[in-house]
């Protein structure tokens, strides 16, 4: 899979970043639904966890509705870890519980609070430190790596845009 080619003529490869909670159901669609809105050009998202329950939290939706006009039931649902991609950023809620190992480069826990079942201003709170999170994880890994053709031979050069994502580890991900 080759990356994205951008209007500079380099092609740019996102970050796949993995937000991952026990049910997958309220923190980890909050955080993918986010993610999209605020950093789809830096990185593809996704959420997933070890059990599903049979749709996003309502009051999520509901909120999410209201804060962001971002409808999760639309174009998201609870998915297992094994329906997602391999993923460069893995980032736990932070669910008290034993995460199963999921291969990535970056780990982060962000140790959010769950939101289910309490009133409004929980959610709102957690989705502020939510939008707090994604400006860090931007700042962390959201840039690309552009990637350029030699003139007509066979290699490629990986000019690094970010200092985090190691020109070996980059080439191996482009081969």
């Amino acid at each position: 899979r080759l990356p994205t080619v951008h209007k500079d003529g380099f092609r740019m490869k996102k970050h796949k970043v993995a937000f991952v909670c026990v049910h997958n159901s309220c923190r980890s669609q909050i955080a993918e639904a986010l993610c999209k809105h605020m950093a789809s050009d830096a990185f593809e998202c996704y959420s997933a966890g070890t059990e599903t329950k049979d749709r996003i939290n309502p009051d999520a939706v509901r909120i999410m509705k209201e804060l962001y006009g971002i409808d999760m039931e639309l174009t998201q649902q609870p998915k297992l870890l094994t329906e997602i991609p391999p993923v460069d950023v893995v980032i736990t809620m932070g669910c008290n519980v034993a995460c199963p190992t999921l291969p990535c480069k970056y780990r982060e826990d962000w140790g959010l609070d769950d939101p289910t079942g309490k009133e409004d201003a929980a959610f709102i709170s957690v989705i502020g430190k939510i939008v707090q999170k994604i400006d860090g994880l931007r700042e962390k890994y959201g840039q690309a790596v552009r990637v350029t053709k030699m003139h007509q031979e066979d290699w490629a050069i990986i000019e690094s845009v970010s200092p985090d994502v190691p020109l070996l580890d980059a080439l191996r991900e482009f081969n």
